[in-house]
C-alpha cells in the first residue's frame, strides 16, 4: 500500500497504457470523477481566500499571449504542428491542478482563484482565435463566436464552477457536512489518477489506432514537451517573487488535457489532438517527480 501511495501517477500511466483497449468504454465516469474530486478539494477553500493577485494577471498573459505568439512562429513551417502547440499553451489550468498543489503543499486558494480565471478567460479568447485560424479574419462571423462560446462554457461550467459553488453552499448551510468533506478531501488525488489512467488509454489508443506521419508526430512530441517544461518553469520562476513557486508552475504548467483533446477534435485538425495527448504524459511525468522529491525531502 505504501508503494501504490507513493508511486500513484507512474501507476496510472502504466495502466492506462496497457489496457488502453477498454479505457473507451469506461471514459464515461470522467466527468463525475472530475466534479467530485474538485468538490472535496474545494471544501478546503474559503471565498474569504480567493484573491486575484497581479501574478495571476501575468499568468494570463503569458498563457494566451504565448500561445497566440508560437501559433505564428510555427505555421509558416508547419500549421498542424502550430495549432497542436498553441492548444498545449492556451488550454486551461486542469481542475485537478489544485490537487497536485495541495499534495506539494502549495496554495490551494491561489491556483483556485486562477483557475477559476483562467477557464472563463480561455471560454473568450478560443472563440475568437480559433475561427481567425481556421476559417481567417475575413470569413469571421459574430454567430460563429457566440455558438462556440456558449459550447466551450457549457462545457467548463459543470465540471468547475458547479463543485466550488456546491462546496461553498455545503460550507455555509451545511457546516458539519463540509467538515467531513474536508476530512476526506485527500481521496481527490486518488479520484484524480484514476481520471488520468484512462486519458492515458484515451492518448495510447489514438497513437496506435490513428494513422500519423511519423514526421508530424515527432515534431509534436518534441513540441509538447517544449511547451510543458517552459511552462511549469516559467510559471515557478514567475512566483519567486511572491514565494509562491509551487502554485505558479502548477497554473501555468498543469492543463486540463481532456478539454484540450476535445478542442482539436471539434475545432482543428483532429491529429492535433495529438499534442495535448502527449502532454498528458510529459505533464504527470514532471508531477510524479515533483511528487518523489517532496515526499524524499520530508
Amino acid at each position: 500500500m505504501n508503494f501504490i501511495k507513493n508511486w500513484t501517477l507512474p501507476l496510472a500511466m502504466l495502466i492506462g497504457a496497457l489496457g488502453y483497449k477498454v479505457m473507451g468504454y469506461i471514459s464515461f465516469v470522467t466527468p463525475y470523477l472530475i466534479f467530485t474530486m474538485l468538490l472535496l478539494t474545494f471544501s478546503k477553500i474559503s471565498l474569504r481566500d480567493l484573491r486575484p493577485r497581479l501574478t495571476h494577471l501575468w499568468l494570463l498573459l503569458i498563457e494566451i499571449l504565448g500561445a497566440i505568439a508560437i501559433y505564428f512562429l510555427i505555421a509558416p513551417f508547419d500549421p498542424i504542428v502550430a495549432q497542436g502547440i498553441m492548444v498545449c499553451i492556451i488550454c486551461p489550468t486542469a481542475t485537478a491542478a489544485a490537487v497536485v498543489t495541495g499534495k506539494l503543499g502549495g496554495n490551494v486558494a491561489s491556483i483556485t482563484t486562477y483557475t477559476l480565471l483562467c477557464n472563463i478567460a480561455v471560454a473568450f479568447v478560443i472563440p475568437i482565435l480559433f475561427p481567425l485560424i481556421t476559417e481567417g479574419i475575413t470569413n469571421f462571423q459574430l454567430s460563429t463566436f457566440n455558438s462556440q462560446l456558449l459550447t466551450i462554457l457549457r462545457r467548463i461550467f459543470p465540471l468547475l464552477i458547479c463543485p466550488f459553488l456546491l462546496a461553498q453552499l455545503i460550507r455555509l448551510l451545511l457546516p458539519k457536512i463540509n467538515t467531513k468533506l474536508a476530512t476526506i478531501s485527500g481521496l481527490a488525488f486518488y479520484m484524480w489518477s484514476i481520471a488520468l489512467t484512462i486519458a492515458m488509454g484515451m492518448t495510447v489508443r489514438s497513437l496506435i489506432e490513428e494513422p500519423t506521419d511519423i514526421s508530424t508526430l515527432i515534431y509534436l512530441s518534441i513540441g509538447s514537451l517544449i511547451a510543458c517544461l517552459f511552462q511549469f518553469f516559467t510559471g515557478k520562476a514567475l512566483g519567486k517573487s511572491t514565494n509562491d513557486t509551487i502554485a505558479c508552475g502548477q497554473s501555468l504548467g498543469q492543463k486540463n488535457t481532456i478539454l484540450a483533446i476535445w478542442i482539436c477534435s471539434a475545432y482543428l485538425n483532429p491529429i492535433t489532438a495529438l499534442a495535448p495527448g502527449l502532454y498528458v504524459i510529459w505533464q504527470n511525468i514532471f508531477n510524479s517527480t515533483q511528487l518523489y522529491l517532496a515526499r524524499k525531502k520530508q
